[in-house]
């Protein structure tokens, strides 16, 4: 339980020692090297996510297009299934139109690993998405986790066993069950000792525990209370029904509940009322949420604390640091258990009340102090809380007279939906806000307002033109509220200039600027100067210049660094309407650095876009190209098209023309291709660094002379060693490391070590890690 950390990357680093499970892994790798679905079963607390991360982990370079994890344990409603997948992958919530088309547009023809973790409450949406992807892409293998099989044709199922016990009396400790209870005992306790006096009666606990994983973890922490003997005796007062019958007619699941009820009883009476309670969250929360949401009517506000580190002792909550918060869950099964005890207090409704209000609040606020020193701080905290708002929407859609909250919600979020670039789901919960909610009202007006503002972002100008004629026709909200006024005036604006109506979006957004100024609204003067900078680039108008240099101001003034870097790139545009290519470049490469912090993958592509308009411009063709495949697939994740942003289109089609008549069409269309298959991370490296592009290998590349030795200098900078690290890998010196991954670079014609580490993803040699130097 707990054994891995939740954090950026495909896959999850391991916070514990991964112990035994030597024949499971060689087994699972079989079933994988055999078949393309592999769904591992057991019951909860078996060891299932574990080992399917460890298999993944293992396999990872065999895998090209990369091993994707994604957690569904969060995941209520299977009809959301295919969107959460491909929000995994970066294209699923942000996508127009159906999200399981753009998923099986995106998979076809790439090797990669999907790893499906916790698969049995959606069972048949798994199911059914599973067979339609493994249909779909002949490349795609999928390793699902569920308690039980999926059903689909072609499936290679492994239940998972219990941990090994010994078969030697004499030697109970050389067993993985007793290895893993020592392991976390003294994680738990620094002086504790694995003796011949205590590894029997800690073999006697793994076998009352039938080796389940959860239940040997979870013994394990009460030594900070008990020794191994009391635990042992207590074991006997709880699990007599398991070893008066056959064991192995019984369900795995009685076992887990009755080490959980066990649990459960070592808690005090506060303890429980606090695990029943934080089962309200569905996927994590900090202490200030558990403090707002849990406390009162039998826990003290100055409790909460000590509670909370009471039960992250105990097993029951985990915890991770995330920057300067600590991050609390509790896992899938004792969250679940701890469900059915609140519902059983009758207390479920209030607490699901007060959690949405909470959330309500962060989403107020973060709105409020968007344009300020803590937007990227803000970002990351909105995107921590994500299963928190989908839950408080829920809840309050669900509700009889809930609708009002939830346009609140949805309408506050819009700073997230920029930030964490889900347009379409934002879009998505307006909608049905919108339908519940009231037919007027301020709080009908700002949810138009902000769906309006997504769905021109989108491209979608009909839509976004249609809901600033419903603000309008409003009246009296908008009477009453003169920011919103000023913001359906901004948004009109913006929609005449995606439409390419120039000279009616520079009437509005003057408009608009002004009623900002004197309302002294920073935050909307500097987006409103930045639109105008963009529409002055279309028309040549030199007063984009000061608009251009007044919404950087603001936003350095302010320290709103998100902010600053659209700025950035609004010079960088005015820049480039001068004729000021180089300057263009330097200036917009400056505000890609940042975006990724901030997955604002519009403004990525963007950034992509202008670069490759620089890129024409200063000669280099077939890279202009490239950064223009790159930014339309950028436009695509981001759940847009460059086709329905009118303010950009014709500077991208001279650009279009220019090169065409440089590079001739064939070439042209190849190099854009090539820029459309670089991941995210790879078009932003490509278009910052000024290094070639990863495309794929020429015919000659799989058999380019490398050495054996080179090749596994290769492979180690794949894994993302440093040449320190290669150079006490393979015992030898790191002046000779160095001269290994400069003969690669020449051999190869490569100027980064992530080209080496693309090339060697594709041309994997298993030998090579292992084998003989040449």
């Amino acid at each position: 339980m707990g054994g891995y950390v939740r954090g950026a990357g495909t896959l999850p680093a391991e916070m514990t020692r991964f112990i035994g499970r030597r024949h499971e892994l060689s087994q699972a790798r079989v079933l994988l090297s055999r078949g393309r679905l592999v769904t591992l079963t057991g019951p909860g607390g078996i060891g299932k996510t574990r080992l399917a991360l460890r298999v993944a982990a293992e396999a990872r370079r065999s895998f090209p297009g990369g091993v994707w994890l994604v957690e569904l344990a969060a995941l209520d409603d299977g009809s959301r299934l295919a969107q959460t997948v491909a929000s995994h992958l970066r294209l699923g919530n942000e996508a127009i139109g159906d999200p399981l088309t753009r998923l099986v547009e995106h998979v076809a023809g790439e090797r990669m690993l999907l790893v499906l973790d916790n698969c049995e409450h959606v069972l048949d949406a798994g199911a059914a998405l599973t067979a339609t992807l493994l249909k779909a892409a002949p490349e795609l293998q999928v390793l699902a986790t569920s308690r039980q099989v999926l059903g689909v044709p072609g499936e290679h199922v492994f239940p998972v066993p219990p941990m090994v016990l010994s078969e030697d009396a004499l030697s109970p400790e050389l067993c993985d069950a007793v290895a893993l209870f020592a392991d976390r005992a003294a994680a738990m306790r620094p002086d504790f000792l694995l003796t011949a006096e205590n590894a029997a009666v800690i073999h006697e606990i793994c076998a009352r525990l039938d080796g389940v994983p959860l239940a040997i973890e979870l013994a394990a922490a009460r030594l900070r209370a008990l020794s191994a003997s009391d635990i042992l005796l207590r074991l006997d007062d709880r699990f007599t029904l398991l070893t008066t019958g056959s064991r192995t007619a019984l369900p795995r699941q009685q076992t887990l509940r009755a080490a959980i009820d066990w649990s459960h009883d070592l808690c005090t009476d506060e303890e429980r009322l606090m695990w029943a309670r934080l089962s309200v969250f569905p996927d994590g929360f900090d202490l200030h949420a558990a403090e707002q949401v849990c406390a009162g009517d039998g826990i003290a506000p100055d409790a909460v604390l000590d509670l909370v580190v009471g039960l992250v002792d105990k097993s029951v909550l985990a915890h991770e640091e995330r920057g300067a918060r600590m991050r609390y869950w509790l896992p899938d099964t004792l969250r679940r258990y701890g469900r059915e005890r609140l519902a059983a207090s009758g207390e479920e409704h209030r607490l699901r009340e007060r959690h949405r209000d909470h959330y309500r609040t962060i989403a107020e606020e973060a709105e409020a102090t968007w344009f300020g020193p803590g937007q990227l701080a803000w970002f990351t905290r909105l995107r921590a809380e994500h299963p928190n708002f989908r839950a408080a929407l829920e809840f309050s859609l669900g509700e009889p007279d809930g609708a009002p909250a939830a346009l609140g919600l949805a309408a506050s979020l819009w700073i997230h939906r920029l930030g964490f670039g889900s347009f379409s789901e934002g879009r998505q919960w307006l909608e049905r806000a919108l339908a519940a909610g009231p037919e007027s009202g301020p709080e009908r007006a700002k949810a138009l307002f902000v769906d309006g503002l997504l769905a021109v972002l989108q491209g979608d100008i009909d839509a976004a033109d249609a809901r600033v004629a419903e603000c309008r026709a409003l009246g009296a909200p908008l009477g009453e509220d003169p920011d919103l006024v000023r913001a359906t005036v901004n948004l009109d604006g913006l929609v005449a200039l995606f439409r390419g109506d120039f000279p009616r979006a520079e009437r509005l957004l003057e408009d608009a600027l002004e009623r900002h100024r004197a309302a002294d609204d920073a935050g909307n003067a500097a987006v409103t100067r930045f639109m105008l900078t963009t529409l002055c680039a279309n028309t040549d108008d030199p007063a984009g210049t000061a608009h251009a240099e007044e919404c950087l101001a603001l936003c350095e003034a302010h320290e709103a660094q998100w902010s600053r870097t659209h700025a950035l790139w609004a010079l960088g545009l005015d820049h480039y309407r001068r004729g000021g290519h180089r300057r263009a470049a330097t200036l917009v490469r400056h505000a890609l650095r940042d975006k990724p912090l901030s997955h604002d993958q519009w403004g990525v592509a963007q950034c992509l876009e202008v670069l490759g308009w620089c890129a024409a411009a200063a000669g280099e063709g077939e890279r202009a190209a490239t950064l223009l495949g790159a930014a339309d697939a950028t436009w695509r994740v981001a759940g847009s098209a460059l086709t329905g942003l009118g303010h950009l289109q014709a500077g991208h089609q001279r650009c279009e023309a220019a090169l065409r008549a440089e590079l001739g069409d064939a070439p042209y269309t190849a190099a854009v291709r090539a820029g459309a298959r670089l991941t995210l991370e790879q078009s932003v490296s490509y278009a910052v660094e000024e290094s070639r592009a990863p495309a794929p290998p020429p015919a000659s590349e799989a058999s380019a002379p490398l050495t054996r030795r080179e090749r596994q200098v290769a492979g180690l900078v794949a894994e993302g060693m440093t040449n320190k690290e290669i150079a006490a890998e393979l015992t030898i010196s790191r002046r000779t490391a160095e001269g290994h991954v400069e003969n690669i670079l020449t051999k190869l014609g490569f100027t980064s070590r992530a080209q080496i580490a693309a090339w060697a993803a594709r041309n994997h040699d298993p030998a090579a890690r292992e084998g003989t130097p040449a």
